[in-house]
């Protein structure tokens, strides 16, 4: 079974700095993709970054580019968000997902996915 678990958040002001983590358990880790994706009250989920896990081939959401960073750790099976100049629009819950294989890394669907984790940007 595969399990989805994502800490890292918390409050900040804007201008700051998260580092969020996603750590996957029950899953080979191979060939599929990986991506946070947020969501606030009322709205659909946006995702805001994914990565091949075959290729490390990388998509951002153009709201995000140039400040986030998705990277992963093949052999902890951690995937990290790195989130600088923060803007009080990131409030959201912040969520990983899993594709399974094959997939594309510039789409948003997952098979699994963890609780989130709520990222409070104070502007």
């Amino acid at each position: 079974q595969v399990h989805v678990v994502e800490s890292g958040g918390g409050s900040v002001q804007a201008g700051g700095s998260l580092t969020l983590s996603c750590t996957i358990s029950g899953w080979t880790y191979s060939g599929g993709c990986i991506g946070w994706f947020r969501q606030t009250p009322g709205d659909e989920p946006d995702t805001v970054a994914r990565i091949s896990t075959e290729d490390g081939d990388v998509r951002y959401a153009y709201f995000v580019r140039g400040r986030f960073t998705i990277s992963q750790d093949k052999i902890t099976r951690i995937v990290y968000l790195q989130m600088t100049s923060l803007k009080s629009e990131d409030t959201a819950m912040y969520s990983c997902g899993v594709e399974r294989p094959p997939c594309r890394v510039d789409t948003g669907n997952y098979d699994y996915w963890g609780q989130g984790t709520q990222v409070n940007v104070s502007s």
